[in-house]
């Protein structure tokens, strides 16, 4: 067994790897930049065909080291299956088969299916017999169908177990050496572990070939006293989301993290459109594009940068008072670099991540391995977004009495109440008009949103189903809330009738409503959404 220890070694580019242009094109729009420790020592060795045992835990990026190498290697043209990828639970096959198809997105030709119990064995079946060249799946499940015959493994030319240390945990060492032993001896194989116990080391030695170890130490990660918290979002409702974060804790100066290049200019492009001071940071941009705008976000003139996780590297921005993971890390020790950018010189920081599906599963591992609490929180209704803003603006108020010097501003009050203005009259007006200049949330009325029949205040729309395609009130409902981040306390009345609904919500998100309903199903059926028409 050859050792390979190489822990020091500087970060790679995957544009090193002298990977086929495809796979490139895919992780360079998976937002990958960089290889991690584990994927640029990995991946080479497993594409020289070699026999490999890697050392490294959930969140170093392993999915890629063993899932690139195997998808370079797999022949499109054969249907047959070439590759098995064993892992322990039913939850991380489907994980490992997602990112595989992220992968191979421009690999014409290659097929991949996870098989694992809870799902009805027919659908895998039918999968089966369409022909794929990659397995993933649980060992119970994988047996199964080869006692079936519907899963024949004569064609295998590479098998991974991933997290071999659970598997054994599990109790499943029969299943796994009753499948090695199915498998065509010229075969490579492959185990990842994040433990070496005694009983993964007698299985290397009965079935790989002069293997090559590769360790990736996990570093120690501590987290800075840092207040955390995680949003459960749909992916439409993030810059909603964002914005009424922003608004909440009246943040000037915040960081916002994206995996990719593009999510980064998409992101940037959204917060100008509301009307918010914000700018990007990424690859593309060159050193010169890079100081101008880091110089703008020292000085308070960008509010918000939005940046990928290579540019952010560098940013030592004091006053940073929070930083949003608008999309989750790939790996643990980013999450900890990223929010560590936050709370510095003795201040109180804030870390919000933005959750979305399986994201949660990341979530749970970023604290097991940081050692951290981060916790949920509701996203906060446009109404308690006024309030806090509120609250925060009284407490402003509150401090200017107390400070004093407000001799020439009381003569000027004193002049309307000599017109018999009452003082809270005025203080209430006054009030509503600093929070309408202030709240982002009140823009300019569209025309296409003017006179649509409405309440004071709210925009009603026109939706192209009603009850004669079984929709009720609860459907539109339930909708809007999952595609906007809305939520059921702000939105007006629906009226559902034979072939159309009408459905009223606040003018300042009727922008937002729009565009986040656009190519949504409802029961199934494809709706369409426009500002209704004032008879």
């Amino acid at each position: 067994m050859k050792n390979k220890d190489n822990v020091t070694m500087e970060k790679l580019r995957f544009d090193d790897l002298q990977l086929s242009k495809e796979i490139q094109k895919a992780v360079t729009d998976l937002g990958f930049e960089e290889a991690t420790p584990i994927q640029y020592q990995s991946i080479p060795a497993i594409l020289e065909g070699k026999d490999v045992i890697g050392q490294a835990q959930t969140g170093t990026g392993k999915t890629a080291a063993f899932g690139i190498p195997t998808l370079e290697m797999v022949a499109p043209e054969s249907r047959k299956v070439q590759a098995v990828i064993l892992c322990p639970t039913r939850e991380l096959a489907i994980q490992v088969a997602e990112e595989l198809k992220k992968l191979s997105k421009y690999k014409k030709g290659i097929e991949t299916l996870p098989v694992y119990g809870g799902q009805p064995i027919e659908r895998q079946i039918k999968g089966l017999r369409k022909g794929v060249q990659i397995i993933i799946g649980t060992p119970g499940r994988v047996m199964d169908h080869m006692e079936r015959r519907t899963l024949k493994l004569d064609d295998v030319k590479i098998i991974i177990l991933d997290e071999a240390d659970e598997m054994l945990d599990m109790g499943f060492r029969e299943d796994i050496e009753f499948i090695l032993k199915k498998i065509p001896e010229q075969r490579q194989t492959i185990l990842f572990s994040a433990t070496m116990p005694q009983a993964i080391l007698n299985l290397t030695k009965k079935y790989q070939n002069n293997p090559e170890f590769i360790k990736v130490v996990h570093k120690e990660l501590t987290v800075p006293s840092i207040e955390q918290f995680y949003y459960e979002v749909k992916e439409k409702a993030k810059p909603e989301v964002l914005t009424r974060l922003i608004d909440s804790y009246n943040l000037k100066l915040s960081l916002v993290f994206c995996n990719t290049k593009k999510r980064v200019d998409e992101l940037v492009g959204h917060l100008q459109a509301r009307g918010y001071s914000a700018d990007g940071l990424h690859g593309d941009m060159n050193q010169t594009q890079r100081d101008r705008v880091m110089s703008k976000f020292r000085k308070g003139a960008v509010e918000i940068l939005v940046a990928t996780d290579v540019a952010a590297r560098g940013i030592d921005v004091e006053d940073i008072e929070a930083v949003f993971n608008y999309d989750v890390p790939h790996d643990e020790e980013y999450y900890v670099h990223r929010i560590g950018r936050t709370g510095r010189a003795g201040r109180t920081g804030r870390a919000f991540t933005f959750v979305v599906g399986r994201d949660i599963y990341q979530i749970r591992d970023i604290q097991r391995y940081a050692k951290t609490k981060i916790m949920f929180q509701e996203v906060p209704s446009p109404a308690d977004v006024e309030e806090i803003k509120t609250n925060l603006l009284l407490e402003k108020v509150k401090e200017s009495i107390d400070g004093g010097h407000l001799g020439k501003y009381i003569n000027w009050v004193e002049r309307l109440i000599e017109e018999e203005y009452t003082s809270l009259d005025i203080a209430a007006s006054l009030l509503k008009i600093v929070m309408g200049e202030n709240g982002k949330e009140s823009p300019v009325q569209k025309e296409d949103f003017r006179d649509t029949g409405a309440a004071l205040g709210m925009v009603r729309f026109f939706v192209n189903v009603g009850k004669k395609q079984k929709i009720s009130k609860r459907d539109i409902l339930g909708a809007i809330k999952d595609e906007t981040g809305l939520s059921d306390r702000v939105i007006g009345d629906i009226d559902v009738f034979d072939k159309f609904t009408f459905v009223e919500v606040p003018a300042e998100y009727a922008q937002d409503v729009q565009d986040a309903m656009q190519d949504v199903k409802i029961r199934g059926k494809n709706i369409n959404i426009e500002p209704a028409i004032k008879k």
